[in-house]
């Protein structure tokens, strides 16, 4: 039995007219005949009453009219399916997100892609460094990822979508509050809570800018991340210099300036070279509204 005989018969049990059913199937009525009678020889059993006037279902015709229309719209269903995903209008795709990108920047991806392909769902992974957001993009963990360049490995692409300048973070009581403005030099005396050194980016631009101003940063505690840093801040341990987007992280007792001769650090959006999901064509699609130099790898040299 083929989805054809379904297809032929579902046809003709609707319209109960063979020479209506062949011109909506655009098929010869013989050939459809033909079909109709194969079916019924196949399963046994006598689907329609014919008479030269009328055609009319039999009491096992009728039950197969609706098995028939319920696997038909399995199928139709199954297909629009297999095509949506095809062209990356439906699906899963994972994206890492780095430190407080998650918070900055999640909110315009999931609009985004809400109004270009409503049937795509995000997977967040957050508080992923570089290097191992580089390492899932290359393993298939991640699809895409929000990350602060340089990449590991020239497997990975990436397309900059923010320049963000460092700011301070101080304790609420900090003499440097009444200060709208701080330069680097003024945190020479200071303590410093700071990233973990190891694999941070944004940790290596707080030291770089520090020796910029022509000292070493006191490094009293670190942190894995920015809430945890921010909350060692605002129990009066040091002070942090950390990306802009922090500010969308308020914390009580914790206090931002902006920060005169401090470095600044890229947001990047990444994806595998050789991708060829179409769902991550799609979400960087989506997102090129948003970040007009993301580009989908298809349109990328």
């Amino acid at each position: 039995m083929e989805l054809r005989h379904l297809r032929y018969f579902a046809t003709v049990a609707e319209t109960c007219h063979f020479g209506r059913a062949a011109e909506l199937l655009h098929v010869a009525q013989p050939a459809l005949s033909h079909t109709i009678r194969q079916l019924e020889t196949e399963l046994g059993v006598t689907l329609l009453h014919r008479t030269t006037r009328q055609v009319r279902l039999t009491p096992a015709g009728e039950f197969f009219q609706g098995e028939a229309q319920r696997v038909l719209a399995a199928v139709d269903t199954g297909v629009r399916g297999v095509r949506r995903i095809g062209d990356g209008q439906l699906g899963l795709v994972r994206v890492g997100f780095t430190g407080t990108a998650a918070f900055s920047h999640l909110p315009h991806l999931a609009r985004a892609l809400a109004r270009r392909a409503p049937r795509v769902e995000l997977e967040v992974r957050a508080d992923l460094l570089t290097v191992e957001q580089c390492e899932q993009l290359r393993d298939g963990s991640l699809g895409l990822g929000v990350l602060r360049p340089p990449v590991t490995g020239d497997d990975i692409d990436y397309r900059v979508i923010e320049v963000e300048p460092l700011v301070l973070a101080v304790p609420a009581d900090h003499r440097l509050v009444i200060e709208p403005i701080v330069a680097v030099a003024d945190l020479r005396a200071e303590p410093f809570v700071t990233y973990d050194g190891r694999n941070s980016v944004v940790h290596e631009a707080v030291v770089r800018s520090c020796r910029d101003a022509g000292f070493t940063p006191d490094r009293r505690h670190e942190a894995p991340g920015t809430a945890a840093l921010l909350a060692l801040v605002a129990g009066g341990l040091g002070v942090g210099v950390v990306p802009a987007s922090a500010r969308s992280l308020p914390l009580a007792g914790v206090v931002f300036r902006d920060l005169a001769g401090a470095a600044t650090v890229e947001l990047a959006l990444a994806w595998h070279r050789e991708t060829t999901s179409p769902l991550v064509t799609t979400v960087l699609a989506a997102l090129e509204d948003v970040f007009p130099s993301a580009r989908p790898p298809s349109e990328v040299s």
